[in-house]
């Protein structure tokens, strides 16, 4: 007991939160850039929404093999390189936009390096913290919830940090990718004390049937939280981009202040995270409560934000109480999840999951940068519809007495 106290100390946690820390810079952070980026570099809005996709997309298809390969060799195995990746994917985007002429497509091809590092550290960390915590669901769901804080800050730190860098250099944000990646390397491969195997690594084969027989029994809830990750990602980031470009050619707010201005919906987003990872501590009841009242909230509040485009009070108003409900929303699917999946299986799992989350990602802005010049109100209104229906999913799907334990059952 005391040895496990030891591997979880306050820097173990710190070094964890790191990493979604810094892959939500690497990727939020050029969201306040990318109307700068199309002016430096020459292409649409379209193109510029890119930037954001190829991230995620890389990251999308890598992500479960990194599940795989976390739960065959070790956690920590997979993190340490992957970050290695990210960094060296910010450097070729970086000397890309510095030396070339036409850097777009070298820019991709780092950001598509940098997805792949994303793939292999960002998602792994949510089983790491369930492999620390394995008989403490309690502190499990404070440490998963300081993690949901992590990648939530990072979010209301991007627009500002961004919005700093871009001051100085239009391509710096990208290189500062790399320096926070070297940090969080540096952090992770000091502090982090991952428990030895006592067991010899499930075979492929057995490691796949178990696999298969998880998501038999336990498929319908872990279906509606895959579908919750795709859905509050995509409408958080298809938001995002809207406001970025709103804030610049609507109301003319650009630079460093458009960074704050991008700052606030995002510090509420934080805030409603770090509450909700402190309260759920594991309870299936209170999970599923919060998942109902923040899916009610954002499906509401989300049909205005096209209607409040042109006031720009109200326009962050309605888009923090978005931020809010999403805030609240993600440490409960990030509980319900890893708490409730054994071991084994529990880095593949949550993979799954993570690269649910980033379908969302990806398909957010490139969604928006077709949508917002002509049919602005109805996407939204179309994105409380969707939200609505995963209400009723997670009222029907979602049960207390259903959740984690049907395994034995398949």
């Amino acid at each position: 007991m005391e040895k496990k106290a030891d591997q979880v100390s306050v820097w173990c946690i710190v070094s964890m939160a790191s990493i979604p820390l810094v892959m939500t810079l690497g990727n939020s952070m050029l969201i306040p850039v990318l109307p700068i980026l199309e002016d430096k570099v020459g292409i649409s809005s379209f193109q510029s929404s890119m930037i954001i996709t190829s991230y995620s997309v890389a990251a999308i298809f890598l992500i479960p093999v990194a599940g795989y390969l976390s739960d065959r060799f070790g956690r920590k195995k997979v993190i340490l390189p992957s970050l290695i990746l990210a960094l060296i994917g910010g450097l070729i985007a970086g000397f890309a936009s510095w030396k070339m002429d036409d850097p777009f497509t070298m820019i991709i091809i780092g950001r598509v390096i940098q997805g792949i590092g994303a793939a292999g550290a960002m998602p792994i960390v949510l089983p790491l913290v369930g492999d620390l915590y394995q008989d403490d669901e309690e502190k499990a769901s404070s440490c998963l919830g300081i993690i949901e804080t992590s990648n939530t800050f990072g979010k209301v730190l991007s627009p500002i940090l961004g919005s700093i860098f871009a001051a100085f250099l239009w391509f710096l944000p990208f290189f500062s990718i790399s320096a926070l990646s070297l940090i969080s390397i540096v952090l992770i491969f000091f502090f982090v004390k991952v428990p030895k195997e006592k067991d010899e690594p499930v075979k492929f084969k057995e490691f796949f049937n178990n696999t298969k027989k998880v998501f038999k029994a336990e498929g319908k809830w872990l279906y509606t939280v895959f579908l919750n990750g795709v859905l509050v990602m995509l409408i958080l980031f298809s938001m995002l981009f809207f406001l970025s470009e709103n804030l610049e050619k609507v109301h003319d707010i650009k630079g460093i202040k458009k960074g704050f201005v991008l700052a606030i919906p995002l510090l509420l987003l934080c805030t409603a995270s770090f509450i909700s990872g402190r309260k759920i501590k594991g309870d299936i009841k209170t999970i599923r409560l919060v998942m109902l009242s923040c899916l009610a909230v954002m499906s509401i509040a989300v049909a205005f934000v096209g209607f409040t485009n042109k006031k720009i009070i109200l326009l962050l108003a309605v888009t923090s109480i978005v931020g809010i409900a999403i805030g609240a929303l993600l440490p409960a699917l990030d509980a319900i999840i890893t708490e409730n999946i054994e071991k084994e299986l529990r880095g593949t799992v949550t993979s799954f999951y993570s690269s649910a989350r980033f379908i969302g990602v990806a398909a957010g802005p490139p969604i928006m940068s077709i949508v917002m010049k002509n049919f602005l109100n109805g996407s939204y209104i179309v994105a409380g519809v969707l939200g609505v229906i995963l209400l009723f999913i997670v009222f029907k799907f979602i049960k207390e007495n259903e959740i984690g334990n049907q395994t034995e059952k398949a």
